[in-house]
């Protein structure tokens, strides 16, 4: 099993749309916003800031860019004090609350009728393209045969979803709190690759060093518009994944205008497009996802969806299920136990 922090290896600067920045802030003659991000929406957001680019409001607007886990690209952001950051997309809302605490974004960020949430998925099953093993559910997991490929909290949102995926279909089935913390240990012991990102934890499946991968159900769908050789389940339980974006205090203005495009009917379009769920009431009934299992209907809906407000909220999960500066919760005990020698 190998649990290894890259996310620097991971970190990606370069440029968005058409043109590339050294700065934002609007330290150049054209307006140039600087986004931060965790690694999955990059093709996204690239795609957004294009049509952008087309509106009155962003004609001859700038990108910069940089991805990678969305935790590290939150401490990178807190730590520079935002420094050529204008506009952040993390997989998590604590990822932004750490802004905030910073002094870097507004408090009121996610008072709008979004809650902050720019782009949406759920937790899906990758598997060899034909699924060999025959896979068919979050049960399966267990099986001697199985390894399993994850991001890892320490450094990525991803794998918080993940996880919590995997408690509440425990929970779902009717399972008490201590056979949940099992079947999870059973899981943990199967896993052969805890990546830096979900991304990354993608890259290691391409690889073949494990047969099974918890992934964003978008990220599974680029990954066959790219022409990998994958499949995806989406299994009667799933869990719903809410990614948050925030504009920072001393951002370029027009960041505020690139904010209201992401949110928009167009913007919802294209993350659709690269296989996320739209934020919003956007109406998708004449759109096809490429790389969809079904691209006429791309996002069916699972018999049962857990949310993160289901189990009290990020501070309260936090609070149970993640350490931080050494503290071990439940996550790291569960870990330690499953993978004991």
């Amino acid at each position: 099993m190998k649990r290894v922090i890259k996310a620097a290896a991971l970190a990606m600067t370069g440029a968005l749309a058409l043109s590339a920045c050294s700065s934002a802030g609007g330290t150049d003659s054209a307006d140039t916003i600087g986004i931060y991000g965790f690694a999955v929406p990059q093709a996204a957001n690239e795609a957004i800031a294009e049509q952008f680019n087309k509106t009155d409001e962003g004609k001859d607007v700038k990108f910069s860019g940089s991805y990678g886990a969305s935790g590290e690209q939150s401490r990178k952001v807190a730590d520079t004090k935002g420094k050529d950051v204008d506009y952040v997309h993390f997989s998590l809302e604590p990822d932004v609350t750490r802004l905030v605490d910073a002094g870097l974004v507004d408090e009121d960020w996610n008072k709008g009728p979004n809650k902050g949430i720019v782009s949406s998925s759920i937790a899906v099953i990758a598997v060899e393209k034909g699924n060999p093993l025959g896979i068919k559910d979050w049960s399966d997991l267990t099986r001697k045969d199985v390894k399993v490929i994850t991001a890892d909290p320490a450094s990525s949102g991803a794998a918080k979803w993940n996880i919590l995926a995997l408690y509440t279909y425990a929970i779902e089935q009717g399972k008490t709190e201590d056979e949940a913390n099992e079947y999870l240990k059973q899981v943990f012991k199967n896993v052969s690759t805890w990546a830096a990102s979900g991304r990354e934890a993608t890259e290691a499946f391409k690889k073949g060093v494990g047969n099974v991968l918890i992934t964003y159900e978008n990220e599974a769908i680029l990954a066959k518009q790219k022409g990998e050789d994958l499949d995806y389940i989406v299994p009667e339980h799933s869990f719903l994944i809410e990614n948050a974006g925030a504009v920072l205090k001393d951002a370029d203005p027009v960041t505020n205008d690139w904010l209201k495009f992401v949110l928009s009917d167009k913007g919802q379009t294209e993350f659709v497009k690269k296989g996320f769920r739209p934020v919003g009431g956007l109406d998708i009934s004449d759109i096809e996802v490429d790389g969809a299992n079904d691209p006429s209907n791309p996002f069916p809906v699972p018999a049962s969806l857990s949310t993160i407000a289901d189990l009290g909220g990020w501070s309260a999960v936090n609070k149970e299920w993640f350490g931080k500066d050494g503290v071990q919760l439940r996550f790291d005990k569960l870990y330690a136990e499953a993978t004991k020698q």
